[in-house]
């Protein structure tokens, strides 16, 4: 079985962490994440916080590894993500500015969202 890192909290952060815990006024992930670094700091290990506080194990490993990497402002964020792939490439949507700047549609005096949609093959 791996054992997990130890955790190590300075006076100030123990206390802060201890009141974002018990806090009301904080987000529930912040108080979730503060609960596992305390846990952790007392010397229990990824299985045993993920038991007591009905989580995975694998969710209590990766906000103890993020603290001692981060900090305590490691655990105030989720980390970004990459959100959804892009739907046109930059070549189609410059051209589609283009010809909304540059043309004017046959039978209007200005494109809608429809009409240059159908013009430039998209949905």
């Amino acid at each position: 079985m791996k054992v997990a890192p130890a955790v190590k909290l300075t006076s100030d952060q123990k206390a802060l962490l201890s009141k974002v815990a018990k806090g009301r006024s904080v987000s529930v992930r912040f108080c979730q994440r503060a609960k596992i670094i305390l846990l952790a700091a007392q010397g229990m290990q990824d299985i045993g916080i993920a038991r007591e506080l009905g989580l995975t194990r694998q969710l209590s490993a990766r906000w103890r590894e993020r603290f001692i990497r981060l900090g305590i402002d490691g655990l105030r964020k989720d980390a970004p993500r990459p959100g959804r792939r892009k739907k046109f490439s930059a070549q189609k949507i410059a051209a589609i500015v283009r010809k909304t700047l540059e043309q004017k549609p046959a039978d209007a005096t200005h494109w809608s969202t429809r009409t240059m949609a159908e013009s430039a093959g998209i949905s």
